[in-house]
């Protein structure tokens, strides 16, 4: 049976690391090389959701044809973009991650993972945040069937805790992350340090909106009060 407690289920980029630009010009980059001409903002607009999903979403905008060949080409391109720009220093921790998950783990108060990417982005992301996968529940697009916005990751990561969905908090930064915890029938709490406004998250089902991880410390009693 799943513990009825509170724990904290969290997307990756732009919710615990500023990363959600660099994400965008790798994926310009990457769409670039293939021919494929499209403004970024269109391309800011569906980070959050896997990167196959996006880049499928992409094709069709853009009535090019969708083959296994040339979602592979992107997805590596994409990674490669992206990690260049990490071994830069570009790609940090934002304000307060850190220790946000340090008072989690202090207060012992469940906590996870739960990203759209796949490991091979997700890596340097997590050891700049100084999270051990082997000590910490982390899901990636590797180890689900579907990705945000259906609910997939966020019950694994529940799961992983051994703790019920309806008692969690998804922290995201996206549409698709609230979209994702309505699905999954968890509250949302979004972030505004992926780039959507606070109106769009509160449009898409979170029942907080805060800055960045060091505004949700600074008002942590208001989403995981204790006596």
């Amino acid at each position: 049976m799943p513990r009825h407690e509170t724990a904290f289920l969290f997307d990756l980029d732009g919710t615990l690391i500023d990363s959600v630009y660099q994400h965008v010009l790798a994926w310009k980059e990457a769409l670039d090389r293939e021919g494929v001409e499209l403004s970024v903002w269109r391309i800011h607009r569906k980070i959050g959701m896997s990167g196959g999903l996006f880049a499928n979403i992409l094709l069709r905008e853009t009535g090019l044809e969708i083959t296994a060949e040339r979602l592979d080409r992107l997805r590596q391109w994409h990674a490669e973009a992206f990690n260049r720009q990490h071994a830069q220093g570009s790609v940090r921790p934002l304000p307060g991650a850190r220790a946000l998950l340090d008072y989690l783990t202090e207060q012992q108060i469940p906590w996870a993972i739960a990203t759209s990417g796949r490991m091979e982005t997700a890596a340097p992301n997590l050891q700049a945040l100084g999270v051990d996968p082997s000590k910490v529940p982390v899901v990636t697009r590797d180890q689900v069937r579907h990705a945000k916005p259906d609910p997939d990751l966020f019950l694994a990561a529940a799961a992983r805790l051994g703790v019920d969905i309806q008692q969690s908090l998804v922290i995201g930064d996206s549409v698709w992350d609230m979209l994702a915890a309505q699905r999954a029938r968890a509250l949302g709490v979004g972030l505004l340090s992926g780039g959507y406004g606070h109106a769009e998250l509160q449009q898409s089902g979170a029942f907080r909106v805060y800055g960045d991880p060091a505004d949700l410390l600074r008002h942590i009693d208001e989403v995981a009060a204790r006596d």
